[in-house]
Parts: structure tokens; sequence; C-alpha cells
């Protein structure tokens, strides 16, 4: 297992959309404010180009990752484009494998118990609980309770600032952020309005 280690906050920046011209601006803005990592979905215009851009900028302060990985035929071309995590919406056995073997972190979505213990199993580096609108914190709370404690929870989906805090208390150890904090078209100035505020929500919940 390759160990998942995000500073200053383990919160995953998920920039589904962008594009390569305003990636390293909107990647700015969200360093800055203090995110420990951003993920670029591969179902973005051009992604291993905004990939590229993010960590040539900013590998050395954030951790940069891929999403919405469904083959390990993608991880190669990520990790080329300096790609040091592997998220996806699902636990597949194949891309876990070939993120450890290139010495990447894993973040494979899983949606029940029986999924969760199984990416463990395959040697994921956490678990992206996924989606969050169908996990409140009383299912964290449940998994937490049967889980292996060093394991890490990243529940995805719908997470705003204010759910923060009862999925934190529940044993969530961080989130992963899309809408919320970026969609198409916004700008710097309110990508970073709003990666202030989950920061802030983060650190006030602690």
């Amino acid at each position: 297992m390759i160990p998942l280690t995000l500073t200053p906050t383990p919160l995953i920046a998920i920039l589904r959309g962008v594009r390569p011209e305003e990636a390293e601006a909107i990647a700015s803005v969200i360093a800055e404010a203090g995110f420990g990592a951003i993920e670029v979905p591969l179902n973005s215009p051009d992604p291993l180009a905004s990939i590229e851009a993010i960590a040539r900028k900013w590998g050395d302060r954030v951790c940069v990752g891929v999403g919405t990985v469904l083959s390990p035929d993608e991880v190669d071309p990520a990790a080329r484009a300096g790609a040091k995590l592997v998220v996806a919406p699902n636990t597949d056995g194949a891309v876990i494998a070939r993120a450890f073997n290139l010495g990447l972190a894993s973040l494979p979505g899983v949606a029940t118990p029986t999924e969760a213990v199984r990416a463990l199993g395959l040697g994921a580096s956490a678990l992206k609980l996924f989606p969050a609108e169908a996990m409140p914190p009383e299912i964290v709370k449940a998994w937490r309770s049967v889980l292996p404690k060093a394991k890490q929870f990243f529940p995805v989906g719908g997470v705003t600032p204010e759910r923060i805090a009862p999925y934190r208390q529940a044993g969530a150890d961080g989130f992963g952020i899309g809408s919320a904090l970026y969609r198409p078209g916004a700008t710097p100035t309110e990508v970073a309005r709003a990666a202030k505020a989950f920061v802030a929500a983060w650190r006030e919940a602690g």
C-alpha cells in the first residue's frame, strides 16, 4: 500500500471540467487556501494537459491527482503528466495494482462494507466513500466501528462546508470536494472564496 498523506489539510479539490488554459490559475487559489490535493478527472477537457500544468507549478506543495480512472491503461499517462494520486468511482483491482506498481497512492470508490474490505485487501491507500449523498455521517460512524482504525475515509459527493463537521465527528479523515468548490466557468476569485470556506470549516471542526 502506498500511503496517502495530504497537507496542510486532507481536502481534495475535484476540478471536473477544468480547461488547461485556466488550470494553473484555479489550482493556485486552491493551493494557497490550504487544500492538500488537486484532482483533475479524466472526463475533463484535455485532462493530462491540466494535470501537467498543475504539477509543474504546484507539484511540490500539493498532491496532484487524476480522477475518474476506470482502466489501468489510464494510469501510466497520468503518472507521466505528474499525477501522484489515482482516484476512481469504483474499486478495480487492476487500477489499484497499476497505481501501486508506479508508486502512486490510490483512492478507489466504495459504497458498501464489502467493497471497502475488498479495496483495502487490494492495497488501496484510502477509501473514497461515494456518493456521500447516499452515505450520511451515521454510515461513516458505523463503518468506523468495524473497519481498521488506521484506514482513511474520504466522503465524496455533495460535500459542503456545513457537512464537514458532522462527517468529521463521525470519523471521516478528509473530503473530496467537487461542484461546491469548482464548476466550469467559475472564476479564480469565486473558487478562492469557496476554498477558504472549506478550509475554515475543516479547521473549525477539529
